[in-house]
């Protein structure tokens, strides 16, 4: 592409002449211009581009070679997000001092019972711990111990955590992230990809020895160990009526447009689990709003509703029907509602006209919650999960002996899943928060 010529100055533009230099630049601001910063080097890798490992025999190869090495391992796993239905493991990274890097294909393998064994006792060391520990599972996979280089940032205050910003931040050097959305199913794998996958790993050692010691001497080594160990029984949460986080679903009216979206989002996660793809790539949420608002009763008018216009709207058209027919043939009181009670408070904007003394509560002890945050540097969601926040302030403990009360809300806090750092850190602030609002 030709280069714009620059318009943005105008004749009656008082600025220094064009070809003015940074001698003159300088003369007119009185300061020297700051040269830029040249960029972080590129990560390379160490050791080359490993072959992949796909057979049960190669398998067996790796895992002698990871049990025979010592210290934490790396290990990353890549997904096909956005093209498969499934969260399966398409790609299985692993590196540890005196083994090198090893890139495991899981889809041909008989089993990785062996790689589990030879991973046992060890530290593994991921980012984003939360993303692969349920494919790593599906697979076999399970750690004792773990470091999540992420969770890690966070504790550490960093504003950023993404492992391209944390390795450019922490270790001076450079990433490519240009396959990180890839489809990770595709065989065979490309080796710029395979490359960017070990890449992954190859750093990850290395942070972690920089985090550990910035971890100790932030007095933050107890808080990340607690928050790895509660990692280790992380479990996806299971979404009720997944079909309401259908983007554009808020917008609809009436209860049977409801039971429009939800019957097209069912039959559309039927096909798309059948076929291992994404739904999305089948039928767009914005199509299944648009015939969830329109209601079209035959094949022709369905297909002239917005969205419809993909393979996958065309080749299921008789499916999209015939859930709508099923919708209009239902009785009102079959029809889902509007929002259905959830097991929780109420939204905290609500609490002033139902419960002026909780909203006061809640309130005070958000504020100190910030404060606490910033005091200890680190994001306010870890020092203390909002659902939990919001739970206590709407139903705290009945007694109100101070020293009873800090005993009992560390108890409600434990009962959430809070970890003992973040109650030792936060019960004062609650226990004042709680007592406050009732003497206003």
């Amino acid at each position: 592409m030709p280069d714009t010529p620059d318009t943005s100055r105008t004749e009656a533009d008082p600025g220094t002449e064009p070809d003015a230099g940074p001698d003159a630049a300088e003369a007119a601001t009185g300061s020297a211009v700051e040269p830029e910063a040249a960029p972080a080097p590129l990560l390379e890798l160490r050791d080359g581009l490993p072959g992949v490992v796909d057979t049960d025999a190669g398998l067996l190869e790796a895992c002698e070679a990871l049990a025979a090495a010592t210290g934490p391992v790396a290990i990353d796993a890549e997904r096909a997000s956005g093209y498969r239905y499934s969260n399966r493991a398409y790609l299985i990274q692993l590196r540890r001092e005196g083994a090198g890097t090893w890139l495991v294909d899981p889809i041909g393998m008989t089993t990785l019972a062996p790689l589990q064994d030879a991973l046992d006792g060890s530290e593994w060391i991921l980012h984003a711990a939360t993303q692969d520990l349920p494919c790593l599972r599906e697979v076999g996979l399970t750690p004792t111990s773990l470091f999540d280089t992420e969770l890690a940032g966070r504790l550490l205050g960093y504003p950023r955590v993404g492992l391209a910003t944390l390795v450019e931040t922490v270790l001076g050097q450079r990433m490519r992230k240009e396959h990180s959305a890839a489809d990770w199913s595709t065989r065979p794998l490309p080796e710029s990809w395979l490359e960017y996958a070990a890449l992954d790993v190859e750093v990850l050692l290395e942070l972690r020895e920089h985090m550990v010691t910035e971890l100790e001497k932030a007095g933050k080594a107890e808080w990340a160990r607690q928050e790895f160990d509660h990692l280790l029984g992380f479990e996806p949460a299971v979404r009720v009526d997944a079909w309401r986080r259908t983007s554009g679903v808020h917008r609809l009216r009436g209860r049977r447009a409801l039971g429009a979206a939800k019957a097209l989002w069912e039959a559309r996660d039927e096909i798309a689990a059948e076929r291992d793809v994404t739904p999305g790539r089948i039928l767009p949420d914005s199509a299944i709003v648009a015939a969830a608002t329109a209601m079209p009763t035959d094949r022709r008018a369905l297909l002239a509703t917005q969205g419809f216009h993909g393979r996958g709207a065309g080749r299921y058209a008789s499916t999209w029907v015939d859930a709508l027919q099923r919708v209009r043939e239902m009785a009102e009181d079959e029809l889902p509602t509007r929002a259905p009670r959830g097991d929780g408070p109420p939204h905290p904007r609500t609490w002033a006209d139902r419960e002026p003394v909780a909203d006061r509560r809640f309130k005070s002890a958000r504020e100190s919650m910030l404060n606490l945050a910033e005091e200890h540097q680190l994001p306010v969601e870890n020092l203390l999960t909002p659902d939990f926040l919001r739970r206590l302030m709407w139903a705290p403990p009945v007694t109100r002996e101070p020293a009873e009360l800090a005993e009992a809300v560390r108890a409600q806090l434990a009962s959430y899943g809070a970890r003992p750092w973040q109650a030792q850190l936060v019960t004062g602030a609650l226990v004042g928060a709680i007592l406050g609002a009732e003497r206003e």
